[in-house]
């Protein structure tokens, strides 16, 4: 089994709504981030990723965890990914490699999506959420 490591972000807008991108000749949306370069830390990648997905520099609010997950586009292949929740300067534009840029609820059952944002960002943003309502 192979391993694919990355690094990718939490973004949220004010309607509670998730950032998710396709990568063009991909059918799957996921979080921005991408594959960590060689001894590259994980939050340098997300943030160098930010840059160069939808052009926006992000400020890390939290450091989310290590999730493993099945990967999105690549069969035989399990995903390692560092999770961090950011926010961004101003509004995201496509850029890079990406295709497809979408705002999605939590509840969205009709965008395919990878195994990382249903499997662990939906139910954590969810979290995140009910407990900063609980906390304000």
């Amino acid at each position: 089994m192979k391993i694919i490591t990355v690094a990718a972000a939490i973004i949220l807008n004010d309607q509670q709504q998730l950032l998710v991108v396709r990568k063009r000749n991909t059918s799957c949306f996921m979080q921005v981030g991408g594959k960590l370069e060689p001894k590259e830390p994980p939050e340098e990648t997300m943030l160098r990723e930010i840059q160069e997905e939808i052009g926006c520099q992000a400020l890390i609010q939290q450091f989310v965890g290590r999730f493993e997950t099945a990967t999105a586009n690549e069969p035989d292949h399990q995903l390692v990914s560092y999770l961090y929740y950011v926010t961004l300067d101003h509004a995201p534009k496509i850029a890079a490699e990406i295709a497809e840029m979408k705002w999605v609820s939590l509840d969205d059952q009709s965008t395919p999506l990878a195994p990382l944002s249903t499997q662990i960002v939906m139910p954590w943003v969810k979290q995140f959420l009910t407990a900063k309502a609980i906390i304000s």
